[in-house]
């Protein structure tokens, strides 16, 4: 089973409970930024970025948030950084369901129903599906209802061997696509739920071999761009290259969290066939 690391240079972020010196340290090493650089980024100096680090200074509430956002924290990290100087965090965590969030859903909801007959759908943090429009739908076909109760969760609808993965055609490849995507959150986000996800989808049985093409048209070369997935549907294989986006700036550790992935038709056959789908 693959293990999660962060990368054989860069030590992982400390535990909540080490200070904020030693957790601003771990950010900057993770960023591999200098004490110099973040200084000049931050308008400080070396000396007080060591000092904060060593826990010779305590920081000012400002300065957390400032060193922060230079070394890019995720939100629900900005406030652990502010709870271990003894602040207050921040960042709320808005439920999605709050009638205060209802643009956010209205806005997601247009906008995967809006890229219909293509997938896409929305998720959180660990990958739990919270909308998806009816180009989802065609991934579905044959899943046992098992892995289709609420909360449906993609990485695990992805990988398990009742879920896609025996109708994927490139599975190896998607799988060490998808598992190292998940070793970049882990290394972010100390969170308990995404580590045992990934250590549950990881274990999944993988076949030696990718199986070979359905048909002969599948089996010509096509001049891909980005890893596509190839998934059977229906006696064909469909190709999609897979895209990604979260907001800009969020003030909400909520809303910081959800990602919204479209697939793109990777190959002119896959095109074809979608657009059929709604003539």
């Amino acid at each position: 089973m693959p293990m999660v690391t962060s990368g054989s240079s860069t030590p992982p972020i400390p535990p909540a409970g080490a200070g904020v010196g030693p957790l601003l340290r771990g950010w900057r090493e993770q960023r591999r930024v200098s004490q110099l650089e973040l200084a000049l980024r931050a308008d400080s100096s070396a000396r007080h970025i060591s000092f904060i680090e060593t826990g010779r200074s305590r920081p000012s509430e400002e300065m957390v948030l400032r060193l922060a956002e230079h070394l890019d924290v995720p939100v629900r990290e900005r406030n652990a950084l502010l709870l271990a100087a003894g602040y207050a965090p921040h960042y709320p965590e808005t439920p999605l369901d709050a009638p205060a969030m209802e643009a956010v859903r209205q806005g997601m909801e247009r906008l995967i129903q809006g890229y219909e007959p293509y997938p896409a759908l929305v998720v959180d943090a660990t990958y739990t599906v919270l909308a998806a429009n009816r180009g989802v739908a065609m991934f579905l076909d044959g899943v046992p209802e098992s892995l289709l109760t609420p909360p449906l969760n993609a990485m695990r609808l992805t990988l398990h061997p009742q879920g896609l993965a025996p109708r994927i055609r490139n599975l190896r490849e998607w799988r060490d696509h998808l598992l190292a995507q998940m070793e970049r959150r882990i290394a972010l986000r100390r969170s308990e739920p995404l580590r045992a996800l990934y250590e549950e989808v990881a274990a999944y049985p993988v076949p030696s071999v990718d199986p070979e093409p359905a048909d002969a048209e599948a089996a010509e070369p096509v001049p891909y761009f980005a890893l596509p997935m190839r998934i059977e549907h229906d006696g064909r294989i469909l190709s999609f290259m897979s895209s990604i986006s979260t907001f800009n700036t969020p003030m909400d550790v909520t809303v910081a969290e959800l990602a919204i992935e479209t697939f793109l038709p990777a190959d002119p056959a896959t095109l074809k066939y979608l657009q059929s789908l709604t003539s």
